[in-house]
């Protein structure tokens, strides 16, 4: 995965979907990462979640069970 700042990400999130608040998208990434460093888990499988995808959906999954794609390596990450 792509690292990449909560700030950075949200700015590219709201210019891809304008019709979401910039302090929202940034309040849902803050609780999903702290949910991923405390150990939070993907529902289905049981891998580490996907910090911007969990946020992005609103449940804890892992990038695999959200995208259903395998290739994680092209794909952001917040830090």
């Amino acid at each position: 995965m792509i690292l990449i700042s909560i700030d950075e990400f949200a700015k590219k999130h709201v210019k891809s979907n304008p019709g979401v608040k910039i302090e929202d998208i940034k309040s849902r990434l803050e609780n999903a990462l702290e949910r991923k460093n405390d150990g939070a888990c993907c529902y289905q499988c049981g891998n580490p979640i996907w910090a911007i995808g969990s946020a992005v959906v609103g449940y804890d999954a892992c990038f695999t069970c959200i995208t259903g794609e395998a290739d994680d390596s092209e794909d952001y990450e917040v830090e």
